[in-house]
């Protein structure tokens, strides 16, 4: 269903002090893994600061917002951050924009700047896009609406869908993105995230979303590696993000798949 290679993320937005996340920037480089992203709330370090913090402490690997909620910040703000983060490490920046999660009106709230409504917020991701120059532009994205703007701008496109999705349920969802973006739908990465990945999922991921669900990822690595290929197959999905308490976890199935 496509040809891109397969590439992996992992997603961080905390660490003791400065040691400690350099320190995890390179061991995701050292693991394989193309990219660090970093989410976009209070509760987490500043995106932009932190994804240069990261790649002062590396050579290869990418970093990245993941994703930036687009109410926080002017689209002038957010290509200005971009353009600076794009030339100082070398062309390694993606910047990951979305029109802000369910939780994330209280974040606006609390920096003093209006959340709007969904329409409101989806032309501010348009107007955001267009202003970003030389970006790699990664959307997340589910409803109809923000699927035909990613459908239209994006480089990739991360499936904003619930962990306890089935690829049945995923393959619906692409299916409406295959229809939007027409001639260039075989041009869009296509990216899920896991919220876990190893031989067994922790209490806490069984409690909150049950064993089954695209974004639980637990078997063997041969398993895990041959569940990644058909989803590739099947789906088009070749961008795979991890939360970085299983980065450790899901490195041998970075090793076998990454580039590939």
């Amino acid at each position: 269903m496509t040809d891109h290679p397969f590439r992996f993320g992992t997603v961080a937005g905390q660490a003791p002090d400065a040691a400690a996340w350099t320190g995890l920037a390179r061991r995701a480089e050292g693991l394989g893994y193309s990219t660090l992203l970093v989410p976009d709330t209070l509760g987490t370090f500043s995106p932009f600061t932190a994804a240069a913090v990261a790649a002062t402490a590396t050579t290869t690997l990418r970093v990245g917002t993941y994703v930036l909620s687009v109410p926080n910040r002017t689209p002038r703000a957010v290509a200005w951050e971009s353009a600076t983060l794009h030339q100082l490490t070398g062309g390694r920046f993606e910047l990951g924009l979305g029109a802000g999660r369910p939780d994330a009106e209280s974040d606006a709230a609390a920096l003093g700047v209006r959340f709007g409504t969904p329409g409101q917020r989806i032309e501010r991701l348009s107007d955001t896009i267009d202003a970003v120059q030389d970006v790699r532009i990664l959307v997340a994205a589910s409803g109809t609406r923000l699927l035909r703007l990613a459908a239209r701008k994006a480089d990739t496109v991360a499936l904003g869908v619930p962990p306890h999705y089935t690829e049945e349920q995923v393959a619906a969802k692409l299916d409406e993105l295959y229809e939007l973006a027409g001639d260039r739908f075989h041009d869009l990465e296509l990216a899920m995230n896991l919220v876990c990945a190893g031989s067994e999922p922790p209490e806490w991921a069984l409690r909150r979303f049950g064993r089954i669900g695209t974004g639980i990822l637990t078997g063997t690595v041969t398993e895990m590696t041959d569940t990644l290929r058909r989803r590739r197959d099947h789906l088009g999905v070749s961008y795979v993000s991890v939360n970085a308490q299983f980065m450790d976890n899901f490195a041998p199935v970075v090793e076998r798949l990454a580039g590939t």
